[in-house]
C-alpha cells in the first residue's frame, strides 16, 4: 500500500478491472473494512489460472486479517485474530527533562508513561514534583508474535523515587477478579484523592531545572495552587463527591465546589465552561471530567486554580496527607504477597544488572 492509493488502484495495478470492486464489496457489509486502508497495509491478490480474482487478503496488523474469498455466491469475508504470546518487560528510566522523554528513551510506549503516571497519581504530583535525577523502574506485560514485540499489556509493578522518596506498585488481582495497585505492604494505591485535577500530559511535558518550580507557573499563593494549561483543558475531580457550588463565584470567575463528605472540599476556578450536567446537587466521581480550563473572573492568563479545605481551611493540596483505601487483609493478603514478592524481586534483581552495566560502561 503507497500514499494516495485505493482499492481501485491497487485492483488496476494487479490487472484486474476496476468495476470487480463493487462486485467483491457487494451484499457485504462487512466487506466495506477493504476501503479504509492505510499506507503499509500489506494487500494480497490470489487470481485463477485464467487471471480472476479468488480471494483478497489484508494483513491490517500482526494480530489482525481479512479476507474476502469466492464461493458461489459472490465473496465471504472472514476475519483471523491472532493471539500474541505474553512476556514479561523491565525498564528503567532517571529523568532529565521530562517523564515522557525518559520513558521513551527506557522503551515505553505513550500508553505506558500514562499508565505509570496514572498509578502513583495519588502520591506523587506529576505536574509539579517532578525533578531531575527521579528514577522508574518498571515490569510489564509485552506481546510478542514470532518473536517480535506487537503491543504492550498491563504494568504488573513498578518503582518510582521522587525527590528521594520511593514509592512501589504491585499489580493484583483478588479471588472476586477485581484488579487494582497496591504498595508491597498490600495498602491499596488508591486514595480519596488524586493529586492533580488537570492531566499532567496536557499541562506541559518539559521543565526547567533552572526554576524553583517545575514545568509552569506554580503560584503558591495564599491559598491554592494554578496550573497553568491550554483553554478547553478538561479538568478532573479530584475525589468522589457532590457538587455544592457550579457558577459564578467572583474572582474564581467560573467555579465548581465539590464536598466530599463532612471533612473535605474541594474548588476548581476560571473554568471556560462546566461539563455536561454538572450543576448543584450532582454527584460525581473521583477522575470524572466536571470542566475545561479557561481564564474567567480574575486570571491574567489560562489557568486552573485549584483549592484543597479540610474542615473549612485551605490546606496545601500538594503535601496534604491524604485518606486511604481499605488495605488488604487476612487470606486475600496471604495471597497477595505469595504473587507480588516475586515481581517486585524481579525489579530489583532488573535493577541492580542495568546499574552495574552503566558502571562498567562509564
Amino acid at each position: 500500500m503507497g500514499k494516495g492509493d485505493t482499492l481501485s488502484t491497487l485492483f488496476a495495478k494487479a490487472g484486474l478491472p476496476a468495476a470487480l470492486v463493487h462486485d467483491v464489496l457487494a451484499n457485504n457489509k462487512d466487506a466495506k473494512q477493504f476501503t479504509r486502508l492505510d499506507v503499509g497495509h500489506t494487500v494480497e491478490f490470489l487470481l485463477s489460472a485464467k487471471g480472476e480474482l479468488q480471494a483478497l487478503r489484508i494483513k491490517q496488523s500482526d494480530l489482525e486479517t481479512i479476507s474476502l474469498s469466492k464461493n458461489g455466491k459472490g465473496y465471504v469475508f472472514k476475519r483471523d485474530l491472532t493471539k500474541p504470546e505474553m512476556h514479561t518487560a523491565y525498564a528503567h528510566g532517571r529523568i532529565d527533562s521530562s517523564l515522557f522523554t525518559a520513558g521513551k528513551e527506557a522503551g515505553l510506549s505513550h500508553d505506558l508513561i500514562m499508565a505509570l503516571a496514572n498509578i502513583f497519581g495519588y502520591d506523587i504530583d506529576f505536574a509539579l514534583d517532578l525533578r531531575e535525577g527521579d528514577q522508574f523502574d518498571v515490569v510489564y506485560e509485552q506481546q510478542k508474535v514470532n518473536g517480535r514485540q506487537v503491543g504492550t499489556g498491563a504494568i504488573l509493578a513498578a518503582r518510582f523515587v521522587n525527590r528521594g522518596k520511593e514509592y512501589t506498585a504491585v499489580r493484583y488481582t483478588n479471588k472476586t477478579g477485581n484488579t487494582a495497585y497496591y504498595r508491597a505492604d498490600g495498602t491499596s494505591m488508591r486514595k480519596a484523592f488524586i493529586r492533580t485535577p488537570v492531566d499532567f500530559a496536557r499541562i506541559s511535558s518539559r521543565f526547567s531545572m533552572g526554576r524553583l518550580h517545575p514545568i509552569l507557573n506554580k503560584i503558591r499563593a495564599h491559598k491554592g495552587v494554578d496550573y497553568a494549561a491550554p483553554i478547553g483543558t478538561p479538568i478532573k475531580a479530584t475525589g468522589d463527591g457532590k457538587v455544592i457550588e457550579a457558577g459564578r463565584k467572583g474572582g474564581y470567575g467560573n467555579a465548581v465546589v465539590i464536598q466530599h463528605g463532612s471533612t473535605y472540599t474541594t474548588v476548581y476556578g476560571h473554568m471556560s465552561r462546566f461539563a455536561n450536567g454538572i450543576r448543584n446537587g450532582v454527584a460525581v466521581k473521583q477522575g470524572q471530567i466536571i470542566g475545561f480550563v479557561g481564564m474567567t473572573g480574575l486570571a491574567t492568563g489560562p489557568h486552573l486554580h485549584y483549592e484543597f479545605h479540610v474542615n473549612g481551611e485551605y490546606v496545601d493540596p500538594l503535601s496534604a496527607k491524604l485518606p486511604m483505601a481499605d488495605p488488604l487483609a487476612g487470606a486475600d493478603r496471604k495471597r497477595f504477597m505469595a504473587q507480588t514478592q516475586p515481581l517486585i524481586a524481579r525489579m530489583d534483581q532488573e535493577k541492580t544488572s542495568v546499574l552495574a552495566m552503566n558502571k562498567q560502561q562509564h
